[in-house]
C-alpha cells in the first residue's frame, strides 16, 4: 500500500482549512476516492467520478487494501462527507439534485473548483492556486464554522428560545418538544435536549439530581428527557433520522444510566415519518413507545397490554 498519498491527502485537507475532526485517515481516503487517485497516481490525475458511500469504502479496500466494516458507512457520511459537502469541497447528488433523501442511489462528486485545484498539486502553480481558491471561497474551516443563524432550528422553551444546530435530527427534536410533549406529557419539565453541534443544548442538572440521577457522560444521554411530575415519570426520548431506535441494547444502557432515578422510566423512540419508522420497527425493544412526527396524535405501544407508562420490571 502506498501511504504517501494518504499523508498528502491529510496535508491538503489541512491546507484547505478543514476542521481538525476531519484531518484523519478516513477523510484522506475519502478525498482520494472522490479524486480517483490510486496508490500509483498523483493528484495531477484527479478526476471527478460520481460515487456513493459504499463504493467509496469498496474503492479504498481495492486500491489501498484498507478495510472498513459496513457499519462505518454512517461515520463516513456524517463525519466526513457531510463536512465536505457543507464546506463546498464536494457536491451531493449533482447528477440528480431532487433525488430523495436516503436514496440508495445517492452519490457525491468533487466540485469543479476542487478538481481544478487538486490537479495543480505538486506543480509550481499549487501555492498560487491554493491562495486563489481560499480567497474566492474562504478557508473551508471558516466557511464551515461561520455562524448560520438563518439555518438554526429554534425550539420554544418557557425561558426563551433554544437554537439547535441545523439538520433533520434537530427538526425532529423540536417536534418532540413542541408536538409530543404537549399531547402526551402536558405540563412536564424539559430536563435535557441534546444538540449535534454541542455537548448539550439544554440541561437542568439540578432537577435530575433531585430525582436521584447524576450524569457523568453526556454522550450516553438520550436526545430529549422530560419529567412529568404529576405522574412521576422520566420520559427518555431518542430522535431517529439515521441512527437506530431504542433497541434492547439501548434500552439496557438507558435503564442503567437512570437506574437510581426515583421516577418511573418511559422509553420513547421518535421518527420523522412512517417510512423511516418502517425500516427500524424490527429493532424496537419491548416495553417502549414509538411516536411519529407526521402523525403526532398517535402512539404505538410496545408494552403488551399496557399503555404509555414506566415499566415496573
Amino acid at each position: 500500500m502506498n501511504s504517501k498519498n494518504v499523508t498528502t491527502a491529510v496535508a491538503i485537507l489541512a491546507e484547505l482549512g478543514l476542521p481538525r475532526p476531519q484531518l484523519n485517515e478516513r477523510s484522506a481516503y475519502t478525498l482520494l476516492a472522490l479524486a480517483g487517485v490510486g496508490p500509483d497516481d498523483s493528484f495531477r490525475a484527479t478526476n471527478a467520478p460520481l460515487i456513493g458511500i459504499t463504493p467509496i469504502i469498496d474503492w479504498v479496500r481495492d486500491q489501498y487494501a484498507k478495510r472498513y466494516a459496513p457499519n462505518t458507512r454512517e461515520t463516513f457520511r456524517r463525519q466526513t462527507m457531510h463536512q465536505f459537502v457543507e464546506a463546498g469541497l464536494a457536491a451531493y447528488n449533482p447528477d440528480k439534485p431532487d433525488r430523495p433523501v436516503n436514496s440508495p442511489k445517492a452519490v457525491y462528486q468533487l466540485t469543479p473548483e476542487a478538481v481544478s485545484l487538486l490537479r495543480m498539486h505538486g506543480t509550481s502553480r499549487w501555492e498560487q492556486a491554493l491562495r486563489t481558491f481560499c480567497e474566492s471561497s474562504g478557508k473551508l474551516a471558516e466557511r464551515y464554522g461561520r455562524p448560520r443563524a438563518m439555518e438554526l432550528v429554534p425550539i420554544a422553551l418557557p425561558g426563551g428560545i433554544l437554537q439547535l444546530s441545523p439538520g433533520e435530527h434537530s427538526q425532529l427534536i423540536r417536534a418532540i418538544v413542541e408536538e409530543f410533549a404537549p399531547r402526551f406529557a402536558p405540563g412536564s419539565a424539559l430536563v435535557y435536549v441534546g444538540d449535534t453541534g454541542r455537548k448539550h443544548g439544554h440541561f437542568d442538572i439540578e432537577l435530575l439530581r433531585r430525582l436521584g440521577v447524576t450524569i457523568d457522560n453526556h454522550g450516553k444521554m438520550p436526545d430529549v428527557v422530560f419529567y412529568d411530575e404529576a405522574r412521576n415519570w422520566l420520559i427518555l426520548a431518542e430522535a431517529v433520522t439515521s441512527h437506530g431506535p431504542v433497541n434492547s441494547k439501548r434500552h439496557g444502557e438507558l435503564a442503567k444510566l437512570f437506574a437510581a432515578a426515583t421516577a418511573g422510566l418511559v422509553f420513547l423512540t421518535a421518527f420523522p415519518d412512517r417510512t423511516i419508522m418502517a425500516r427500524y420497527l424490527p429493532d424496537v425493544a419491548w416495553e417502549t413507545e414509538v411516536w411519529v412526527a407526521d402523525a403526532p396524535s398517535h402512539l404505538i405501544h410496545f408494552n403488551g397490554d399496557r399503555f404509555l407508562g414506566p415499566h415496573a420490571g
